[in-house]
């Protein structure tokens, strides 16, 4: 008497699998390209929404104290009042810390600036000026 196992119960076969990993590898190579991207795409955003933020806050300082904190007083003028003339008249802390843009460096800024009153930029993934991609600056002038 022979013991024949059903067919059900036998599992997949080579070629199954292999359409199987086929398949998978056709997805993969469809899908990871598109979120590989999205990190930096996300760090560019919020660089872009800090950037803004610290302009509108600037916005205040200046309506405060009749001016912008020199370039000498920095970003740091919104932290912490200035000791370094000019004074601020009627300073008050506008942030409680300074945001680092999002790949760890501090925002620049410059006032008077080269493309606007003010500028404030961060250099990019790469943290020199200039660049392309994801490693280009990223500025006031370009909200």
């Amino acid at each position: 008497m022979k013991h024949s196992v059903p067919r059900k119960t036998q599992g997949f076969t080579l070629i199954e699998v292999m359409i199987v990993v086929v398949i998978l590898g056709i997805l993969a190579a469809l899908i990871v390209p598109k979120i590989m991207g999205r990190p930096d795409e996300a760090r560019v955003t919020a660089a872009r929404q800090d950037i803004a933020t610290l302009m509108q806050t600037l916005k205040l300082y200046k309506l405060d104290n009749r001016r912008y904190p020199t370039t000498e007083q920095g970003l740091e003028a919104l932290v912490k009042k200035p000791a370094t003339p000019p004074l601020p008249d009627n300073w008050k802390p506008y942030l409680e810390r300074l945001p680092a843009d999002p790949w760890g460096n501090p925002y620049q800024y410059l006032n008077p600036g080269v493309n606007g009153e003010i500028d404030i930029f961060s250099y990019g993934a790469d943290s020199k000026p200039g660049g392309e991609g994801v490693d280009a600056d990223i500025g006031s002038w370009m909200l």
